[in-house]
């Protein structure tokens, strides 16, 4: 991975590291340095908020969060550059609510919200596989003020980037989630896990993307319809066939840019399994609409010798730039 984009997704995958075993949320710990963003919950602590009343903090300028509440941010200071990044359940939408907002829209600030995460132009979901145009996936408050309280994600990330130049301004917003019966796009919150993705019936691509290098076993993948419908093996790729998974790994957050390492283009009981070592791995769905498609999968972030020394069906050598 280039110095220059391990830069801008160091507080991502700083944040995506420290996530332990299944739990989805962070852990509280008020850090020495103050300039560290990231105010960390526990799930001990999320359960104890569970049925209690609104979780609150203030928010910093580069933030991470992975839990609902309602979060301020006052500028100390002239804020240029500033970013949070929401993450929920793969099996949610995640809404922010604007309660408060005080900034200049006339003298240079701002406030939006994307739908996805974006780094350094790298976009998820990819353009490809996001049911809006790029433009439509940014909604900016100082075009639509607050006749625009709330906002819905189309997946489990979004994100807001804002500028705030006068101390005392700022905006207080609320972050809710809602159950998303058939996730399509998600980024996993932890480095090991279990999926089954689900497209029916629809025209659409969905990726799944763990922010490791990690062992992908695929235990099971239906494509067609449920009544035995069995698609023709391909001789090479997947080329002409409208339902296929493929395997994708990669240095950014695109999965539009990563390299292509597997196609899967007829239904089988697994398991199969490959090792992608690469900062980002994800399992992609394409689908027709025609069809009911579903995959499930386990995945494990790699150990250090098996990064070192690769044996079996395994991809690394294009991902060499970050060992």
């Amino acid at each position: 991975m280039s110095s220059t984009f391990k830069l801008q997704c160091h507080f991502i995958l700083i944040f995506l590291m420290i996530l332990r075993g299944e739990s989805r949320y962070l852990e509280l710990r008020e850090r020495a340095d103050q300039e560290d963003p990231f105010l960390l919950l526990s799930a001990n602590l999320k359960r104890e908020l569970a049925g209690e009343q609104l979780y609150r903090r203030d928010l910093r300028c580069l933030d991470m969060l992975s839990l609902q509440g309602q979060f301020t941010f006052t500028a100390n200071r002239p804020e240029l550059h500033c970013a949070s990044f929401f993450i929920s359940e793969p099996e949610e939408f995640i809404t922010i609510h604007y309660d408060t907002v005080s900034i200049d829209c006339q003298g240079g600030d701002f406030l939006k919200v994307f739908d996805g995460w974006i780094l350094k132009g790298e976009k998820f979901p990819s353009s490809q596989d996001h049911p809006l145009p790029t433009t439509e996936r940014y909604i900016d408050f100082c075009d639509s003020g607050l006749s625009r309280r709330s906002i819905r994600s189309s997946q489990n990330v979004a994100m807001i980037f804002f500028r705030v130049q006068k101390p005392g301004n700022g905006f207080t917003l609320t972050i809710k989630t809602n159950p998303n019966l058939f996730p399509c796009n998600v980024i996993s919150q932890t480095p090991n896990g279990r999926f089954t993705l689900v497209v029916p019936h629809q025209h659409r691509n969905c990726s799944f993307s763990i922010i490791y290098p990690v062992v992908i076993k695929i235990s099971d993948l239906t494509l067609g319809h449920l009544n035995g419908l069995q698609l023709k093996k391909p001789s090479a790729g997947c080329g002409g066939i409208g339902d296929f998974v493929e395997l994708l790994g990669g240095t950014g957050l695109d999965p539009s840019k990563m390299m292509p390492l597997a196609d899967l283009c007829y239904p089988f009981h697994g398991p199969a399994q490959m090792k992608i070592g690469c900062d980002n791995s994800v399992v992609r769905m394409v689908s027709s609409g025609k069809h009911i498609n579903h995959v499930t999968f386990e995945y494990r972030q790699l150990e250090p010798y098996e990064l070192e020394n690769p044996n079996g069906n395994s991809i690394r050598e294009f991902c060499l730039s970050r060992l």
